[in-house]
């Protein structure tokens, strides 16, 4: 998914930053307010951080002949909101960027955009739209990090086709191959990533369930009887 230092021409890689970076301030501002306001959740916000880090770092070779990797802001959005999310994952691709070569400065934006930015917002409002139904709150959660992780795929490709048409089918044959390239091995590491960040979900039940339960990440009845339970 990091689309490498360079290979975006300026004029994309300036779009996405011009797109990409107001949303990361906005961020800042809201990420402030948590560390004064909410001073308890910050070693969650560091495990959610550092899950992140590792699981985006992890490049795993694509049959299709590009690579892939799971990007772990589902969990992230679900328990501090897409904005903080947004931070968050900016840090991260900066981070990856200038020590591990994954990405670059130049396309920073794109690459915030696609997996900081739209995956989370999309993970976010999936989570939102289940958090008060019957759905079980673990499958909730298994929905909302995997469609974050294919979201962020989906945009990828939609930068790559607008940057790099395809000259007999433009844009719209871009977009389908790079999608096509994308989705073989994507589909199955979302899933998997979905089932890691549930367990990691239930674990925090378990552990701290009065910080979810403050945060309103889900209603009280729906943790305490998944604690009590052990489901």
């Amino acid at each position: 998914m990091h689309v490498m230092e360079g290979f975006l021409p300026p004029l994309w890689a300036a779009i996405w930053w011009i797109i990409a970076l107001p949303i990361v301030i906005y961020g800042f501002i809201q990420l402030k307010r948590v560390v004064e306001d909410n001073k308890e959740s910050l070693p969650l916000l560091g495990i959610c951080g550092a899950l992140i880090f590792i699981l985006s770092a992890l490049k795993l070779p694509s049959v299709t002949g590009s690579c892939s990797h799971p990007t772990g802001t589902g969990l992230s959005a679900i328990v501090f909101g897409p904005f903080i999310t947004a931070v968050v994952g900016f840090i991260v691709l900066l981070f990856q960027s200038l020590f591990l070569a994954h990405g670059g400065l130049s396309t920073l934006g794109a690459n915030t955009f696609s997996m900081a930015i739209c995956g989370p917002f999309l993970g976010y409002y999936v989570y939102r739209a289940l958090k008060d139904t019957r759905v079980n709150m673990y499958i909730t959660v298994f929905i909302a990090v995997a469609l974050a992780d294919l979201f962020t795929y989906v945009i990828t490709a939609l930068e790559l086709a607008l940057a790099y048409p395809a000259e007999a089918t433009g844009f719209f044959g871009s977009f389908v191959t790079f999608l096509g390239i994308f989705a073989v091995t994507q589909i199955p590491l979302a899933i998997l990533e979905g089932a890691v960040l549930s367990l990691v979900f239930k674990y925090i039940v378990h552990i701290k369930p009065d910080i979810l339960i403050r945060m309103n990440i889900f209603p009280e009845e729906k943790i305490m009887a998944a604690r009590e339970d052990g489901i």
